[in-house]
Parts: structure tokens; C-alpha cells; sequence
């Protein structure tokens, strides 16, 4: 292959990284309850809620419906959202 078709699917493949991680981050805000403006320090989302999408995550994984980089980038905004006690 030549040059410019690697930097075209690497293109290619950086827009639809980018394409997934907005709607992972626009399907986060739809299931998100409108902010309580006086309760701005708790979070959004019980450890039983975050720990479920992420075995929804695992079995999108295991069925090989999302790529391992996807995959990656939604552990580690589940992950973000978990309170280590």
C-alpha cells in the first residue's frame, strides 16, 4: 500500500473513533436525569448502573459488535464514573 492510503484509513479510522465517542457521550447525556442545581456533588449514576453498562459493555465485546479501542475508551469512562470508597 502506499503512502497516502495509510494516512487515509488512519484518517478514516481517527473520524470514526472520534464519531463513536460522541455518541457514547451524547447516549451518556440522554440517560442522564436533569441536573438537580442543588445536589451538584453527588453523581449521576448509582455503582449498580455504571457496573451494569459495563457487563453490557463486556457482552458487546465478547460478541465482537465493537472494536477493542472502542471498547477501551467506554471502560474507562465507566470506569471514571465508579466512587472508590
Amino acid at each position: 500500500m502506499s503512502q497516502a492510503r495509510f494516512q487515509k484509513r488512519d484518517r478514516d479510522k481517527a473520524q470514526k473513533e472520534k464519531a463513536a465517542l460522541k455518541r457514547a457521550r451524547r447516549a451518556e447525556r440522554s440517560e442522564m436525569p436533569a441536573a438537580d442545581p442543588s445536589n451538584d456533588a453527588t453523581p449521576a449514576h448509582s455503582e449498580g448502573d455504571v457496573l451494569a453498562e459495563l457487563a453490557a459493555l463486556h457482552a458487546q465485546f465478547d460478541a465482537e459488535a465493537i472494536s477493542f479501542e472502542d471498547f477501551e475508551q467506554a471502560k474507562a469512562m465507566l470506569l471514571e464514573r465508579l466512587q472508590v470508597r
